[in-house]
């Protein structure tokens, strides 16, 4: 996958050729120093054109490898970056990137994608899932006959295998649980009796609430990137930071930097209970529960005892017509645990724990830092509501990439996601296409750090833990502007941190 990106000084450094008629959009993306490069096949600037105007931009298209095109295109480039600063100020990432705000709309995007892209196949979608689980089972089988006592002695030598049996487990219902996330967007088949049934049974099986996760996941596509209505990973301000380590707004700037122990700490147990946390107390998700339209979230709040979950009908996170899919979800969950149970007491405690949990902890480490990295990245702006509108809180996302593991175990929902966060119905054995599809509507507001492969995958977990600690509005942000917010940290990661007086705190 190619990939998009600005260092922390150049800002507009990009092909002219590739700019012009590359879509409606407005805004760079980039991202730190030391990830992606610039792409030479994908588009990376965008220009001003709305649809009333695709002649005038056929046109601009046959000029831009003329030398005499260049003006044409400075002129026109230096009005978008006029009007935008106009109305917004001078919005920066967290590394100094100038950053214009999107224009281009959803029916932009979709119009571009082919058609076939949208078509949806029970068979194919039956065959995956099939072969998934027969992943599984086959893996199952051959260390349950095979890595035994009696075939090997050695109980670190068992051991070892054991582990690696683990993260293979781990990947293949990872494999799985995507099966069943291209369920709840009904991007699996054409029925939806079948697309939820089978997300049902298979996330029953992985210990998933399927209805109620499918309802709370689906309110986060429709609000990706807003601070008040996003369901996961929403980002603390700056006064929320402050207020978490028992500091002033002001004190921030003149902190030491948070030491690489804690930051390990943390990510380590984000990993470890992210998952579980979210399901049972809300963590990473939006804490306006007093919003609910119903009144349900008066006195509820995100934490233990604050009656936000994925598990009671009258949690905020759902309306009271969603009461009888919720139960449905908790007695998936409470089959599924009477048949481990059963299995604990037939087998073993301790052979429960290697077959089935330890693999569970991969799924969910997996699972939180797919989706943590696809929704923080020093490059991403969020939105108060002010300037938030579903095409740019979609275009807040970033692909990344896993190599075979993401892209084939995991079905790409690594490397696709951008396209997803567009159009969620398209089946993910289509969305390469579509992806290449929309990054000339995109524009610079395409997002990919792909440095690296797996590792550079596995790199930007820290890098992201260390650099996106709290977001804010940038220092020379005006008008709408200051509903743009941007990562910023305390750790000497990209720009200096803007000094408030104690009034302003």
């Amino acid at each position: 996958m190619s990939t998009i990106a600005f260092t922390r000084k150049n800002v507009l450094q990009a092909s002219v050729a590739e700019s012009l008629p590359s879509s409606s959009s407005n805004s760079i993306s980039a991202t730190p120093d030391d990830t992606p490069s610039q792409s030479h096949s994908s588009t990376s600037l965008s220009s001003l054109a709305s649809d009333s105007e695709l002649d005038a931009k056929k046109s601009i298209e046959n000029l831009v490898n003329n030398k005499q095109s260049s003006n044409l295109v400075d002129t026109k480039l230096s009005d978008q970056l006029g009007s935008s600063e106009a109305q917004y100020g001078k919005l920066v990432d967290t590394y100094g990137n100038e950053f214009l705000v999107p224009d281009f709309t959803i029916h932009d995007v979709r119009a571009a994608i082919p058609k076939h892209c949208f078509k949806r196949s029970a068979a194919r979608g039956l065959m995956y899932v099939a072969r998934d689980i027969f992943s599984l089972a086959t893996t199952f089988a051959l260390f349950y006959m095979l890595w035994t006592p009696a075939n090997i002695p050695s109980n670190s030598v068992r051991a070892a295998g054991w582990a690696l049996y683990s993260f293979i487990q781990g990947c293949f219902g990872t494999g799985l649980w995507v099966m069943a996330h291209e369920c709840g967007h009904q991007s699996f088949s054409p029925s939806k009796t079948l697309n939820d049934t089978v997300g049902f049974i298979c996330h029953s099986a992985l210990l998933v609430p399927y209805f109620s996760w499918k309802i709370s996941h689906g309110k986060h596509h429709k609000a990706t990137g807003h601070l008040d209505r996003d369901m996961v990973f929403v980002p603390k301000t700056r006064e929320q930071y402050a207020s978490k380590i028992g500091r002033a707004t002001h004190e921030l700037a003149e902190l030491t930097e948070e030491t690489p122990i804690v930051t390990a700490g943390s990510l380590i147990g984000q990993q470890l209970a992210g998952w579980i946390l979210y399901l049972s107390i809300n963590v990473t998700g939006h804490n306006s529960h007093t919003r609910q339209k119903e009144g349900r979230g008066q006195g509820k709040k995100n934490g233990w005892g604050g009656n936000v979950n994925h598990f009671d009908p009258s949690s905020p996170l759902y309306e009271a017509k969603d009461s009888k899919l919720i139960l449905a979800s908790d007695l998936g969950l409470a089959v599924a645990a009477g048949i481990l149970i059963l299995i604990g007491k037939s087998f073993g405690w301790a052979n429960l724990a290697v077959w089935y949990f330890l693999p569970y902890l991969w799924v969910n480490h997996w699972l939180v830092a797919i989706t943590y990295l696809q929704h923080t990245d020093p490059s991403l702006p969020h939105y108060e509501d002010a300037a938030w509108n579903f095409a740019r809180g979609a275009a807040a996302t970033i692909d990344r990439e896993f190599g075979f593991i993401g892209r084939t175990l995991m079905h790409g929902i690594v490397e696709t996601h951008v396209l997803h966060h567009f159009v969620s119905t398209i089946p993910f054995y289509n969305a390469d296409e579509a992806s290449e599809a929309i990054k000339p509507i995109l524009g610079r507001h395409y997002r990919s750090n792909t440095e690296g492969g797996p590792w550079g995958f596995i790199k930007a977990m820290w890098m992201s833990a260390r650099t996106c600690q709290w977001v804010e509005p940038s220092e020379g942000a005006e008008g709408l502007g200051k509903s743009v917010l941007f990562f910023r940290n305390r750790n000497g990661n990209g720009l200096p941190l803007q000094k408030l007086t104690p009034s302003e705190s």
